[in-house]
């Protein structure tokens, strides 16, 4: 009786060439999450077989989106090497900007959904809070987004006083804050309806709006000012 051994390379050559024509047959959905990471894993790992792998951290992270989202810390605490903690942040950092594109050079408040799938993309599964302060001109164009803060699981230092001295230097006519809650829930919090109104009262003798100030979660996002809280 006669055996042959199959290479294993080869074997993972013909799969990928399978996910390979049913992405560009099939587009985006053509693939599940688990076989987005792994043929993005096998880019960094080309001899491997990489589905048990995108699996586990799959389930270790989460999900996609906090899988992505993880900083390079984690993600080589996890036994990740260089090589493919780069292949997931840069997988990370173009779906970002293809996202920021969708609002950048526009009136941003024509568009509220590609925002809010701007933000969300960027900060609803990241492990401490961010807030970020979004500057529009007087075509509500959105000319810079800044990250003003980064602090802990739940909470990240603001100054109003920075915020306002920075929109004058950039000359911005009205503002968006936007900060994540890592727990999940978008619910606003007293500290952030204060944080808002504080900020409405010291940019208004200045000419500057402050449009909303916008919470984003896992669970979704709040707007204050949807909420009438602002």
């Amino acid at each position: 009786m006669t055996t042959t051994s199959t290479d294993p390379a080869t074997d993972a050559s013909g799969h990928r060439a399978r996910l390979r024509r049913r992405l560009a047959e099939g587009g985006p959905d053509a693939l599940l999450d688990h076989e987005l990471i792994e043929y993005l894993l096998a880019l960094a790992i080309p001899r491997r077989d990489t589905k048990p792998m995108a699996r586990a951290l799959l389930a270790e992270f989460g999900g996609l989106g906090p899988l992505l989202s993880a900083d390079p810390e984690s993600l080589a605490r996890a036994g990740l090497s260089e090589g493919v903690v780069a292949a997931l942040k840069i997988a990370e950092a173009s779906a970002l900007r293809l996202l920021r594109s969708k609002v950048q050079d526009r009136p941003i408040l024509s568009d509220w959904q590609a925002l809010a799938d701007y933000l969300r993309a960027d900060m609803a599964h990241r492990a401490v809070e961010r807030v970020r302060v979004l500057h529009l001109n007087s075509k509500n164009v959105l000319v810079r987004d800044e990250l003003v803060s980064e602090g802990s699981v739940d909470q990240a230092a603001v100054y109003v006083r920075e915020i306002i001295r920075r929109a004058l230097e950039l000359g911005s006519a009205a503002l968006i804050i936007v900060h994540n809650h890592p727990s999940g829930d978008p619910q606003p919090s007293r500290q952030d309806v204060e944080l808002t109104r504080e900020l409405i009262a010291a940019a208004k003798p200045l000419g500057i709006a402050i449009h909303d100030h916008v919470v984003v979660g896992t669970r979704g996002q709040a707007s204050l000012r949807a909420l009438g809280l602002i």
